[in-house]
């Protein structure tokens, strides 16, 4: 089983620690969020918005970021498996 949050509002969110494993999350707006060592491992963000996001130590391997803004996330630097890859 796991998450299924397409299109949501989820500015601000407090989700540090999640397990958002295999998550869809495909257009879900994650502007400020706190992902602080959540697990997003395999979950799918085409098209989503991190724009202020806090990453800091979260689990993206195998997780898809097609055309999602990533760049001005906080903490990438230290994201586990993170590619960037057709990001924006």
């Amino acid at each position: 089983m796991h998450a299924e949050f397409p299109g949501a509002n989820l500015t601000g969110a407090n989700l540090a620690g999640a397990e958002l494993g295999n998550a869809l999350l495909r257009f879900t707006t994650l502007t400020g969020a706190n992902l602080t060592g959540a697990d997003l491992h395999q979950a799918d963000f085409i098209g989503a918005n991190l724009a202020g996001a806090q990453l800091t130590g979260a689990n993206a391997t195998g997780t898809n970021f097609e055309a999602a803004e990533i760049k001005n996330a906080v903490g990438l630097e230290s994201v586990k498996g993170l590619d960037r890859t057709g990001s924006r």
